[in-house]
């Protein structure tokens, strides 16, 4: 694989059996996604963008096409996976959780101490290291699914709707935190969300899918130069520009989703 890629997908494709028929999840998708880029991913709900995701973590096999992901030559995992809603391990401290994938590698007790030690500096979470997640608010117990992630120094950093359940605060306050953390090292993200906004906030590429079964409708590029402020972002007149041509790229695959699931009577 060419050094200007970190992943490479070629033709993905990926059908489940459900009640004897065969339901295509995601239909020939082919992306490329540079070395510390943001890579976004918007589309309607049941279009395919957590199967995409599964199958780039390794978590679910292709039914056809190919996944690749180039390696930096040094012994580190090829991906940490931050998930929608709560992640962590409850019965875990925030640092045994931040430590976690450093432990399970071995790795020596002052090299995980200065790793946890500075991403749950960076999270704002170090004088809460020995609590445990039922003591944290939603947005706290995000923040240590970050921490964990950007820990254990992985090649890709998947992100599948992180900030989905949390108020709109919070959110704001993660994505800079975010931005703030992956500016130090530039890992390569690939992010699955629903909301434009929040694409065009964190992404250098859009990746827009149709609805289901999941193809690519566009890619699109995001101008912004880093690093950014969120808030600062937001109150340029070309980011409204950018996040309505988005939109009218998705407003009528949103519409097929929720036709088709009103056809079949599944709330949309």
């Amino acid at each position: 694989m060419a050094e200007t890629f970190k992943i490479r997908i070629r033709n993905l494709r990926k059908e489940f059996r459900t009640k004897g028929r065969v339901v295509t999840a995601v239909d020939d998708v082919s992306i490329d996604i540079e070395p510390g880029s943001f890579f976004m991913i918007v589309g309607p709900s049941g279009c395919g963008k957590t199967s995409l995701l599964r199958m780039v973590a390794g978590l679910d096999a292709p039914t056809g096409g190919s996944i690749e992901i180039g390696h930096g030559g040094q012994e580190r995992p090829e991906n940490s996976m931050v998930f929608q809603g709560e992640s962590i391990f409850p019965w875990m401290t925030v640092w045994d959780n931040a430590a976690y994938g450093l432990t399970l590698r071995g790795l020596p007790a002052a090299q995980i101490r200065e790793v946890v030690g500075h991403y749950l500096d960076r999270t704002g979470l170090t004088k809460f290291s020995g609590a445990y997640p039922h003591q944290l608010s939603g947005g706290m117990k995000q923040r240590v699914s970050i921490a964990r992630a950007f820990a254990n120094d992985p090649e890709v950093l998947l992100m599948d709707e992180p900030f989905s359940a949390l108020d709109e605060q919070n959110k704001t306050l993660l994505q800079e935190e975010l931005l703030r953390i992956w500016e130090e090292h530039k890992k390569t993200v690939l992010f699955i969300t629903h909301s434009v906004d929040e694409a065009v906030t964190l992404g250098d590429r859009i990746m827009v899918m149709t609805a289901h079964p999941g193809r690519t409708k566009a890619i699109i590029d995001v101008p912004f130069a880093r690093p950014r402020s969120v808030l600062e972002l937001r109150a340029q007149p070309e980011y409204g520009a950018l996040v309505y041509r988005i939109w009218e790229q998705l407003r009528e695959e949103v519409q097929l989703a929720r036709d088709e699931a009103e056809s079949v009577g599944v709330p949309s």
